[in-house]
């Protein structure tokens, strides 16, 4: 068991509102992707509105834009869920047609959090502009170029 949980955030915009019926792929299974992120191996948690069971709701960097935010055990376990979860994965393929990421630079980070503790809407924001500013590195990457978690006090990498 490691001393860190990995946190990710992804934003986007929609392209139309969640009512809309361009959307109704995207609306009809989030609240079964949901449930198989929170059953998955590694999943510890995941970013809620308040009454709700999901972020859709959540406008914390815009009125426009969405934020999906959650935080897992290991790198290994995000990228199992991610590319392995086979709803998840046909999601994912799809995005395109529900969101974009036009003009935002970086959209997707992850970043390490001492177990236990859970990350910030104002920390990711800041994880995201660091990976814009610096590109990937210890403090912010992605799944493409990810960083070991730091080192228990005490201990050197061999």
């Amino acid at each position: 068991m490691s001393d860190y949980h990995l946190a990710q955030l992804n934003v986007a915009y929609p392209r139309a509102p969640l009512d809309d019926p361009s959307m109704a792929g995207f609306v009809d299974d989030l609240t079964l992707i949901n449930a198989r992120a929170d059953a998955a191996p590694g999943f510890v948690w995941r970013l809620v509105g308040e009454g709700s069971d999901d972020a859709t709701g959540l406008r914390p960097f815009g009125p426009d834009l969405m934020v999906n935010m959650s935080v897992w055990e290991s790198v290994e376990a995000l990228r199992d869920f991610t590319y392995r979860d086979g709803i998840h994965l046909e999601s994912l393929r799809r995005r395109r047609e529900w969101f974009s990421h036009e003009g935002l630079g970086a959209h997707l980070v992850l970043w390490w959090v001492p177990a236990g503790t859970l990350p910030t809407l104002e920390e990711a924001r800041e994880r995201l502009a660091l990976l814009d500013r610096e590109g990937p590195g210890p403090q912010a990457f992605t799944l493409r170029e990810p960083h070991p978690a730091p080192l228990a006090p005490g201990f050197a990498r061999s």
